[in-house]
């Protein structure tokens, strides 16, 4: 980190920058709120839909009871049974077919999610520059998403369903491993590494895909080119995407934490001193249930309330690098972030002049082209 902040302090402040504008575009465009809460409630259904169906498979098997190993002889463990080998791997096939099926399904809303605030994000940037604070187009992210980028959302989403799917094979794998092993350290050694490398690599390609959907909301290419491209602007932008990205995760990071405390201390307080019955008869035996509850319910909406800055950022900062390349200085963009630009490429400048190596003689420039 020490060495991030010596060899890239200008890009430092060039992400910060970045993330003054995703914040600017967030307060301005107050209705892409609404845009995680509707497909939060359109994952319920799914997840609702997929529970009833996942029990429609199961009940074609035979439900057996097993003896009671508890003093309740009233209790009694049931176990569903299908009939003959060959029905069982298919039933077995089925539930796995239908599992991953859930996994696409919620990836893709949840690319067709962050694949709209990128939209808006870009259309609020290009339509943006020095003299005025431009308009984000939310319906504009919606047709693209639901219209003509539907495919290429379906194919990125599948990428990471797949990953996720293997992912949890390989962790239902080491986990028998382990327990046939009798705990041995050498396989217990082993499965930490593989569910390591499954882990990474899931985190490679979600922001792989993220970062073609980013290109993918600026350019319109399909969802290869634009996972290739956006791949090379990372690359050749580094040190901005790394900033960017860093610090809007410490936001965020920061952000669930306080949510979380203050709701959860305020609970504490009104449990304590308001609602407290004066008698000394506790209402409730433990007050750590209800914190809990609360504190669960608060980090979910903090993380797809707050997942919205995150897209908001990494979409701008892909404005910002083609910005760039395409036009030297950035020509579009808020009013504060020019500002911002202004005065860090005047202090870039009057650095180079104080004796940076890049430093030219404009008279001797000028003899040199009428020499040539």
């Amino acid at each position: 980190m020490l060495i991030m902040l010596i060899c890239g302090f200008n890009q430092l402040k060039i992400a910060i920058d970045v993330i003054d504008a995703a914040a600017d575009f967030l307060r301005k465009t107050k209705r892409v709120i609404l845009v995680p809460v509707l497909y939060f409630f359109a994952n319920i259904v799914i997840i609702v839909i997929w529970l009833f169906s996942m029990g429609a498979i199961w009940s074609t098997g035979d439900i057996a009871a097993k003896e009671s190993k508890t003093l309740n002889p009233y209790y009694q463990l049931k176990t569903v049974t299908f009939n003959g080998k060959a029905d069982a791997g298919d039933m077995y096939i089925l539930a796995l077919v239908f599992f991953f099926g859930l996994l696409w399904i919620l990836a893709f809303f949840n690319a067709q999610q962050s694949f709209i605030v990128m939209v808006s994000a870009c259309s609020y940037y290009f339509d943006s520059n020095s003299e005025k604070d431009g308009y984000a187009d939310v319906g504009m992210g919606v047709k693209y998403a639901w219209v003509y980028h539907s495919g290429s959302l379906a194919l990125g989403s599948f990428i990471i369903a797949l990953v996720q799917f293997l992912r949890i094979v390989v962790a239902t794998i080491t986990e028998q491993a382990q327990k046939a092993s009798g705990d041995n350290a050498a396989v217990k050694c082993i499965a930490c590494v593989a569910n390591c490398c499954m882990k990474c690599i899931e985190k490679i390609v979600d922001y792989i895909n993220r970062s073609a959907y980013a290109y993918m909301a600026v350019s319109g290419d399909g969802f290869c080119t634009s996972a290739w491209n956006g791949f090379l602007l990372n690359l050749k932008h580094s040190l901005e995407f790394a900033w960017a990205n860093t610090l809007a995760e410490l936001f965020i990071l920061t952000g669930k934490i306080s949510l979380v405390a203050i709701n959860c201390g305020w609970l504490w307080i009104t449990m304590n001193f308001i609602t407290n019955d004066t008698k000394g008869d506790e209402a409730v035996s433990s007050i750590w249930g209800p914190i809990a509850v609360i504190a669960l319910i608060t980090f979910v909406s903090a993380s797809v309330f707050l997942g919205l800055f995150s897209n908001a950022v990494l979409s701008l900062m892909t404005c910002l690098s083609i910005d760039v390349d395409l036009n030297g200085t950035p020509k579009y963009g808020p009013p504060t972030f020019h500002d911002n630009l202004s005065k860090f490429k005047v202090e870039k400048t009057n650095a180079i002049q104080d004796g940076g190596w890049e430093k030219s003689d404009p008279e001797a420039d000028k003899k040199q082209n009428e020499m040539s």
